[in-house]
């Protein structure tokens, strides 16, 4: 099997430090959080960033400032700002770190509408938004990591990847127990990564009580994986994590169980084919 590549998802946009403490919110704690994930097995930093209110925000000087100061403690790691940022933000809020220069070398994808977790929220990418966004990643030669919360999502992809659109190799990341998506259960995983080429590559998230389970999963099947504490707060039942690089050991520990070989970023970017 090929290295497994760590996603650490380390803030999000809707936790907050009242579910847990140690969620980071200024430069300095997302550069501390990125780099402790890293020194640990994680490959990948997927960004949400925030005021130091704990705000989520999109601002392109904010993603800059916390960037900088990723890079500065751990030069190496590979940065994927998110594109979705928070329920409600314009298209132009949400695209506006992929409009750094340097440009990152990912940027999430998200494939399609949801209803969001309780309440009225819905998370809306309809397929021109997804058109708009892949076009402009296409021509700052960014790779999207297809953000999909169910089946539906997938074969919007599939449809335009065939229009020529989405280009290949794909890497697709499942998020799997989200409310308004599908469920974290072993049918649903294998149905969703039998629902892709064969030639793409897949990572997997789950939220909550539902994150290890999938993941160790998932390490079986060959795939990739996500933790942190936008998905999690949780070591274990009842006993909040420390840090996101507290879940990445842990899933470092499964992983070497299992027999599977951490990738290291430069690693992580041959497996994606971004060199």
């Amino acid at each position: 099997m090929e290295k497994l590549i760590i996603t650490a998802a380390i803030s999000g946009a809707e936790v907050t430090k009242e579910n847990n403490p140690n969620i980071p919110y200024t430069a300095e704690e997302i550069g501390k959080e990125a780099e402790f994930a890293y020194k640990v097995g994680a490959s990948i930093i997927h960004l949400h960033v925030r005021e130091d209110d704990g705000t989520p925000t999109q601002k392109k000087e904010r993603f800059r400032e916390c960037i900088e100061e990723i890079r500065r403690r751990v030069p190496d790691v590979i940065i994927l700002p998110s594109t979705g940022g928070a329920v409600g933000m314009t298209n132009e809020e949400r695209l506006q770190p992929i409009y750094l220069e340097p440009s990152p070398e990912m940027a999430t994808l998200d494939c399609g509408t949801m209803n969001w977790i309780g309440g009225d929220e819905i998370f809306l990418n309809t397929e021109n938004t997804i058109i708009y966004f892949v076009q402009e990643m296409n021509n700052r030669g960014i790779k999207y990591e297809l953000e999909c919360f169910d089946k539906g999502m997938i074969d919007t992809v599939l449809r335009l990847h065939n229009k020529g659109y989405i280009k290949g190799p794909m890497h697709f990341n499942f998020m799997l127990g989200v409310k308004g998506g599908i469920n974290a259960s072993v049918r649903d995983f294998l149905f969703l990564v039998n629902s892709i080429p064969k030639n793409s590559t897949f990572s997997i998230g789950a939220i909550g009580r539902y994150e290890f389970p999938m993941i160790t999963l998932s390490i079986i099947m060959g795939g990739h994986v996500r933790v942190g504490f936008e998905d999690n707060l949780y070591l274990s039942k009842g006993i909040l994590a420390n840090s996101n690089g507290e879940l990445v050991e842990k899933v470092v520990r499964i992983a070497h169980e299992l027999g599977r070989e951490i990738a290291k970023p430069d690693e992580a970017r041959k497996i994606l084919s971004l060199i």
